[in-house]
């Protein structure tokens, strides 16, 4: 990244913290670009060049934040990847609360730019926010079950989309009940069938119709 890039995303950057700190005192329908760029140290002219409305800025705002959460796991990839590789298929159930707690401590401290997002359902991009877990985990993961090539998007929409349906309904009540009663709720929706046929079967019962597939 050339030096005029560098100066361009750290502006864009100032900007979406802008908007988040502006989000903790208002709704977004009364925020004003004047607003934002007081407290990003910019004038309008450099807000229109990144941005035609303050909309464009919550969408690019989502993904900032969204890549922010993200780095949280960065230190785990490295013993997820030695867990994918070898250990027991058990094992390889993220959906728990060592993985589940980071994520939904960051919503809660960004609960009012999801609740804005969510009037905006392109805001959040799910499937791009996600994209990299599909690569680097769920994918892997499911080769160790032999699961078919052509089930896999099924079942990764099916966890993803119940996963972040109950993080919407969540974030639509201001994160009032507990956090850790919503981490066992989602544990809770996954694991009955992971510790059943899921796992015990997984060699057997995927493995006929996922190989070669």
């Amino acid at each position: 990244m050339n030096r005029a890039e560098s100066r361009y995303f750290s502006t864009a950057a100032r900007m979406d913290e802008a908007l988040i700190q502006c989000l903790e005192k208002k709704d977004f329908a009364y925020i004003t670009v004047k607003e934002i760029c007081e407290k990003a140290g910019v004038n309008r002219s450099t807000f229109y060049l990144h941005y035609e409305t303050i909309a464009d800025l919550l969408d690019e705002c989502v993904a900032y934040i969204n890549r922010k959460c993200f780095q949280r796991y960065s230190s785990e990839l490295a013993d997820v990847e030695k867990r994918l590789a070898s250990g027991r298929l058990e094992d390889l159930i993220f959906i728990s609360p060592e993985y589940l707690r980071p994520y939904f401590e960051f919503v809660r401290e960004n609960r009012r730019l999801f609740r804005v997002a969510l009037s905006r359902p392109a805001s959040l991009r799910t499937e791009s926010t996600f994209q990299r877990l599909f690569t680097e985990i769920f994918s892997p993961v499911l080769d160790r079950f032999h699961l078919a090539q052509r089930d896999r998007p099924y079942l990764i929409l099916f966890y993803i989309g119940g996963l972040m349906a109950i993080v919407k309904e969540w974030i639509e009540q201001d994160c009032a009940d507990p956090m850790e009663r919503i981490i066992d709720l989602c544990v809770r929706c996954v694991i009955p069938g992971a510790q059943g046929k899921g796992i015990a079967d997984a060699e057997g019962s995927f493995s006929g119709e996922g190989k070669g597939s």
